[in-house]
């Protein structure tokens, strides 16, 4: 496997497609220095990448990654209680991107060296960070090139560079040889559509994005021309996907989060316009297994190269030197119990149908959100929906 600093000398000055995309080489440069002289005092700092210019963010994390430092990809948007919760945990020794003098003079925690740490909100809304190395993002990108039988990813990123399925473009397209297009999503929704050959390019959208761009024929038209149009993040609602086929876009539904580096199953384009719905096959990178019989509805429960190392962990582990909370293994392999419900088909396709912690018992049935959601989105009436569960007063009693 190459090293990031093997990636760097490998790639010519025009990969990137952006507004001071001349400047990525220099910038990478500016970074390796301030590291090069931080290092002459703590071994391994921690560093924050909260750069808003997505240029100088992606040269900014590429130099930790060649530096070998513990990076977190941080957002530039967060408010003072989001910075609060993550500065609690990390204790930085660098923040690029934003000014926050007061956090650099607290005590930093030493982490191992080549760590990722990407933020995760999860389904508790309360901040934390995903711990992956090199190595787990780069099987990532191994599985995703055989998945879809390509070997040169060129990508066309409009989602966040500081999330993982933003992070994820870049890599797949910095180390197979591609392009990578950043685009302003704000553009693209006003119909400003960037200068590129969309039939070569990924574009990865999550669902209100592909909603809003079908609204229109120009997008419509300009969505139909990529080779792949992923989609993920959320849920997609029947009604979406039936739009996108009727359009004939190549759309190909994923299912993946931040532990896993993106997605661990997806649809391929071909069998999405053949009629299914569903999340497609299982990555090479990855393993699926459901906890219910063949066939039924369970927990879903991911291993793999390419999940995550594990949280980093509270202030008070932190104190006793202990900064990650490792996921459990089977047979020595990673293993990461997920909060998803759903079932593998006997081709061995994933079909997600909601998330346990927000199943609804009512009269004694089960009633998952999203399903009720699309039925509501499938009439037309509404302009988005949002179904949660209460509890009823019946005879004095809830």
């Amino acid at each position: 496997m190459a090293t990031p600093n093997a990636y760097l000398e490998q790639r010519s000055p025009y990969w990137l497609l952006a507004p001071n995309s001349e400047l990525f080489a220099e910038w990478v440069e500016q970074r390796l220095e301030d590291l090069d002289r931080l290092k002459q005092t703590i071994a391994a700092p921690l560093v924050v990448v909260a750069e808003p210019d997505p240029v100088r963010f992606l040269a900014s994390f590429l130099a930790a990654c060649v530096a070998g430092c513990p990076v977190c990809l941080g957002n530039p948007t967060w408010g003072a209680g989001e910075w609060q919760q993550g500065l609690n945990v990390l204790r930085p020794d660098r923040i690029w991107g934003v000014q926050l003098p007061d956090v650099l003079a607290a005590q930093p925690v030493s982490l191992e060296p080549g760590w990722i740490l990407i933020p995760t909100g999860g389904s508790s809304g309360q901040l934390r960070f995903a711990v992956h190395t090199w190595e787990t993002l780069m099987a990532s990108v191994g599985g995703f090139q055989q998945h879809f039988a390509q070997e040169t990813i060129h990508s066309c990123c409009v989602l966040p560079l500081y999330h993982v399925s933003g992070l994820m473009q870049f890599l797949r397209s910095f180390t197979s040889g591609g392009t990578l297009a950043v685009a302003s999503w704000r553009a693209i929704e006003a119909g400003d559509l960037p200068p590129l050959d969309p039939s070569a390019f990924f574009l990865s959208l999550v669902p209100t994005q592909l909603q809003r761009l079908l609204r229109s024929p120009h997008s419509t038209h300009w969505l139909r021309q990529f080779q792949t149009v992923l989609l993920g993040g959320a849920p997609a609602w029947a009604g979406l996907l039936d739009q996108a086929r009727a359009a004939q876009i190549r759309l190909a539904p994923t299912y993946g989060m931040t532990e896993t580096a993106s997605q661990v199953a997806t649809l391929l384009p071909e069998e999405f316009l053949q009629g299914h719905n569903h999340c497609g096959r299982v990555l090479p990178q990855a393993a699926i297994a459901i906890d219910a019989p063949p066939g039924e509805i369970g927990l879903i429960q991911i291993q793999g190269r390419s999940l995550a190392l594990g949280y980093l962990s509270t202030g008070s582990c932190l104190e006793d030197g202990k900064p990650l909370v490792e996921f459990g293994s089977q047979d020595g392999v990673r293993s990461f119990l997920t909060d998803d419900l759903g079932f593998l088909d006997i081709k061995g396709c994933l079909h997600v149908v909601g998330r346990s912690s927000q199943k609804i018992i009512t009269g004694g049935e089960n009633v998952f959100p999203v399903e009720v959601e699309s039925a509501l989105r499938a009439t037309g009436l509404v302009l988005d929906v949002c179904v949660v569960g209460t509890l009823t007063q019946r005879g004095g009693k809830p």
